[in-house]
């Protein structure tokens, strides 16, 4: 429990140290010094906490870069498995052959060979690609795929280093929680799979900017992250709840507005010049089958009953609704109001549980909100391990469905475990994150007065719209409670309002 006089809110209040609130942060420490001790001086130093983030997050990706150099060497080339047994794999290298980049094709204009007629990505993630293949130095096919996947490689580190900025920016008194991002495994192992980071990257951007109050900026933002990755557009839902339940309207519509018009600047010339290549994407969304990673495809192997894909499409479409709306009644009846990373990790983990496929890169999308909404070393740390599981588990499974008789991996029960692994640490996260919106007074983010450091606008906002009684008495005015008083900010003017407010310790 922090003491009386970090749980007031001061105007120049110090950056909170983990290892002095973190079990885990604490011991993991001792391998540099031990905890931060209590005179320690602050600030003297040209490494900030910001500029250590984003050279621990540089570093690690290059760990992550390292542990691809089996497949850049020789096993993306030659043998049907050796890539997945050394859990190298990349989309990168393949796709610079598969989508016509080794031969300039023009991405959305340019048919291609074979099965997919046009390039199946967002239009600023298909301009991501195409860049690179202009960096692409001359030379053999296969020289040239490695430079392809090098100057890759490169463009999306700029992206991990920007997301680690932005991530550590966002709560300004609580930088070190972007460790949490920097520090990730999975991160690491799946940086360089896809091109996923560049959305990452800007909806990571986007959430430092509504934390500054710009919602223009964050709306603008978040059309071009939906510009290079769908998901990006679900926080415009949660967003929608919690300005309803502050009063804030005039500020969500600048930001949907400025999503919107993000969005049709930079699709709207190739919807109209290449409209075939440009609906791939959406067409292939639609079409594409029951897939790795899915409960769904769990469902199909235990049963051994194909489902129809139609009805996966529907029925996962109702699953996120539902979602949608179980998080709109979580806001609405909240004690006080949630934080806005929390509710943004809860309907992107929606999304990715009911899809029906889960490559093992898309944990990128969790790992900034995850950092954001439970910056808890002990809660990070089971759900990143469950996701490390998954992630060697697809590929030793990939390895034994295309190594024939001999069987060498994992077979389809061990998968389905695996993906096991994956639902229940993604679940359990977000039942953390539940857990501190229903007892406000266990987030660690407002154990020191804090209200949303993410909200921007909302934060220290007071209630327009609720729904029910607070749970416990506002503003830390129970004189019974245990322990120090913590102030959320002044009371209500009038008790019609404090009849409405969130309830505090």
């Amino acid at each position: 429990m922090p003491s009386a006089e970090e749980t007031t809110v001061h105007q120049d209040r110090p950056v909170v140290a983990p290892t002095r609130r973190d079990e885990i942060a604490a011991a993991g420490s001792e391998l540099i010094g031990g905890p931060a001790g209590r005179w320690a001086w602050h600030g003297s130093s040209r490494l900030t906490p910001v500029r250590v983030v984003a050279l621990v997050a540089i570093g690690m990706f290059a760990l992550g870069m390292a542990q691809k150099m089996p497949c850049y060497d020789w096993a993306w080339f030659r043998g049907a498995t050796s890539q997945y047994t050394h859990a190298c794999y990349s989309d990168i290298p393949h796709l610079y052959v598969g989508r016509g980049f080794s031969d300039n094709l023009v991405p959305y204009f340019d048919r291609l060979n074979g099965d997919m007629q046009y390039l199946e990505y967002p239009v600023l993630t298909g301009l991501f690609m195409e860049v690179a293949s202009w960096l692409t130095p001359g030379g053999s096919l296969q020289y040239r795929e490695q430079m392809y996947w090098m100057v890759n490689a490169g463009m999306l580190m700029i992206c991990a280093a920007v997301i680690a900025v932005c991530t550590a920016r966002v709560h300004r008194r609580r930088p070190w929680d972007a460790l949490l991002v920097a520090l990730a495994p999975a991160f690491a192992l799946t940086a360089t799979i896809n091109w996923d980071l560049l959305a990452v990257a800007l909806t990571a951007a986007a959430m430092l900017m509504w934390s500054r109050s710009r919602p223009l900026a964050f709306g603008i933002l978040i059309g071009l992250a939906t510009a290079a990755k769908l998901y990006p557009v679900l926080l415009l839902c949660p967003l929608l709840f919690l300005c309803w339940r502050a009063g804030k309207f005039r500020e969500f519509t600048t930001a949907a507005l400025g999503a919107a018009g993000a969005w049709l600047a930079v699709n709207l010339p190739v919807m109209l010049l290449a409209p075939q290549g440009w609906q791939k994407f959406y067409t292939f969304s639609q079409e594409r089958g029951i897939d790795f990673g899915s409960f769904w495809l769990v469902i199909t192997q235990r049963t051994g009953r194909p489902i129809n894909i139609e009805t996966v499409n529907t029925a996962a479409t109702l699953l996120v609704a539902l979602g949608c709306a179980a998080i709109g009644a979580l806001t609405m009846m909240a004690p006080r109001r949630p934080r806005f990373a929390q509710l943004a990790l809860l309907v992107v983990a929606v999304f990715i549980l009911t899809n029906k496929v889960y490559s093992p890169q898309y944990v990128l999308w969790l790992v900034p909100l995850a950092a954001l909404a439970r910056p808890r070393w002990r809660d990070f740390l089971i759900w990143q391990a469950c996701e490390v599981m998954y992630f060697l588990g697809i590929w030793m499974y990939l390895a034994y469905t295309m190594s024939g008789d001999s069987h060498k991996g994992l077979p389809t029960e061990g998968y389905q475990l695996a993906i096991a692994l994956h639902v229940a640490g993604t679940l359990y996260l977000c039942a953390m994150v539940v857990r501190d919106i229903l007892l406000p007074e266990r987030d660690g983010v407002r154990a020191d007065g804090s209200d949303d450091p993410s909200g921007g606008v909302l934060d220290g906002a007071q209630d327009v719209h609720a729904l029910g009684l607070p749970a416990r008495p506002p503003y830390g005015d129970d004189p019974a409670a245990d322990g120090p008083r913590v102030d959320w900010g002044p009371p209500p003017a009038d008790p019609e309002t404090a009849g409405r407010a969130s309830g505090g310790v």
